[in-house]
């Protein structure tokens, strides 16, 4: 992100980290990639039944707003001027599904985020038609199976439950789009003129992107009955797409795209062949550069696009290792279970109970994604005598995310054929100091934690600033 101008802290990129449960926007200097500020606002979601879970579009993009709007007052009250942001990068929690009407601006419906498993039925009913229900059918042309996880599944889920959106599609007269595209689309000017675009790192994560073309595929698009003409453009990760057409940073180049779990990737500068990240926050997300090959696993890991930094560059894939429950975990235990009054309580728990009375926990909340790829598993907790304690339980909800991300891990390694000698980590969940000794040891690998904690915002201000003609701005 080297550039020439600015003012005593060098050009700014600012960069918009949606994610699953909170919005911000992050103010970087450009020179040094130090954080000068940045505001949060946390988004609701609904759970109307067991199992969905849902957000209100028009609150993600104004928790997105609110959040710039804060952060440029920020900067006026430390005295640096706004004008020195040159570039602006999202990063988005993935999957995440949102139909709109272009003409109105008005989705038809809550966004159904990438955890909600109310397509159960529609996994099954997909299944129905391919020989022996085989779930990674589909693999070969978008490296995915077929599974709740996906955009295509709850567009599908959403095209034979809500009328309105039926008959859009019939009529061709919606758009569809993951957070990242829904952002694009307003910032840019929504229904007058906005930019219906989206980066291949979301587009990859859709079951509807030839994971070889970077294409929407035709035979992917007819399997699951969603007309191409609702699908965004597909660009690179890194390039002026369009400019904010109103408020506080008017006139700025949106010139960097990535998902969440790739902008994690690029922010830790996993930029060789072998090397991995693995982020810990409300899911566990493991990804690992394999080049410009595209890796298929035979050990259920998924094939993504890792980035494409330009129009012309070529496409960097990476295997990943999805689990949906991590950081959830803890949350439940102080919200569900009541059995602790903070989440950062679980390091001094944890460390303080007892080895005896081993329990252990499986986390299944929303099925088991990689490499088990089970959405009918339960979650269960075992081992409880009469001498358990809260301790023993909170030990073995951490505990689990070790468990899973070593499971991940293994599969990976048999993948790859080497090895991985250290594992980069990120996210919330690395600050406590426990847990990141436990992965280590039941991982039996060397965990780096950052001292730059904010890799995944890091990710999309790096593609932002390095995007062509954003140094002659």
């Amino acid at each position: 992100m080297k550039m020439a101008v600015g003012g005593r802290f060098g050009p700014l990129i600012g960069a918009i980290d949606e994610g699953t449960s909170s919005a911000r926007f992050l103010v970087f200097a450009a020179n040094t990639g130090e954080v000068l500020t940045y505001h949060q606002v946390e988004i609701l979601q609904h759970c109307p039944r067991e199992g969905w879970v849902e957000q209100d579009p028009m609150d993600i993009l104004s928790a997105v707003r609110d959040c710039m709007d804060k952060a440029v007052d920020n900067l006026h009250k430390l005295d640096i001027d706004p004008a020195d942001i040159k570039a602006i990068g999202i990063t988005n929690q993935r999957e995440s599904t949102i139909i709109w009407d272009p003409k109105s601006g008005k989705p038809l419906n809550n966004a159904i985020l990438w955890l909600d498993v109310r397509t159960t039925d529609t996994v099954d009913q997909v299944l129905a038609q391919v020989r022996d229900h085989n779930q990674n059918y589909l693999k070969p042309l978008c490296g995915l199976p077929v599974s709740t996880y996906f955009s295509a599944l709850k567009v599908r889920w959403l095209m034979d439950n809500v009328p309105q959106v039926k008959q859009a599609m019939k009529e061709k007269s919606c758009y569809f789009g993951t957070v990242d595209t829904w952002l694009i689309w307003n910032l840019t000017g929504g229904k007058d003129g906005g930019l219906h675009i989206t980066d291949v790192t979301n587009a990859s994560r859709t079951m509807l992107m030839n994971i070889k073309t970077l294409k929407w595929d035709n035979t992917l698009c007819k399997f699951f009955g969603i007309p191409m003409e609702v699908l965004p453009d597909i660009r690179s990760s890194s390039e002026i797409y369009g400019y904010i057409t109103e408020g506080c940073l008017q006139g700025l180049p949106i010139s960097g795209c990535l998902g969440d779990q790739q902008s994690a990737l690029v922010g830790q500068m996993c930029f060789k062949k072998g090397q991995a990240k693995n982020t810990l926050g409300t899911g566990a997300f493991m990804l690992y550069n394999t080049g410009t090959a595209v890796v298929h696993s035979n050990h259920g890991l998924l094939t993504t696009v890792a980035y494409r930094m330009g129009k012309d560059a070529a496409p960097v894939y990476a295997l990943e290792g999805s689990v949906a429950i991590c950081g959830v975990i803890m949350k439940w235990l102080r919200d569900n279970l009541k059995i602790i009054d903070n989440v950062t309580d679980t390091h001094k728990i944890a460390e303080e109970t007892s080895r005896a009375g081993k329990v252990y926990f499986v986390p299944a909340f929303a099925g088991l994604y990689a490499p088990y790829w089970r959405k009918d598993a339960r979650s269960c907790l075992c081992g409880i005598t009469e001498e358990t304690t809260r301790g023993h339980i909170v030990k073995a909800a951490l505990e689990a995310v070790c468990f899973q991300t070593r499971d991940v891990l293994q599969a990976m390694n048999s993948d790859c054929g080497i090895p991985l000698t250290k594992l980069l980590v990120d996210g919330g969940m690395t600050s406590n100091n426990y847990l990141m000794q436990l992965l280590a040891d039941l991982c039996g690998t060397q965990v780096v934690r950052p001292l730059m904690t904010e890799t995944t915002a890091l990710g999309a201000a790096m593609a932002a600033g390095n995007a062509e003609g954003i140094g002659e701005q």
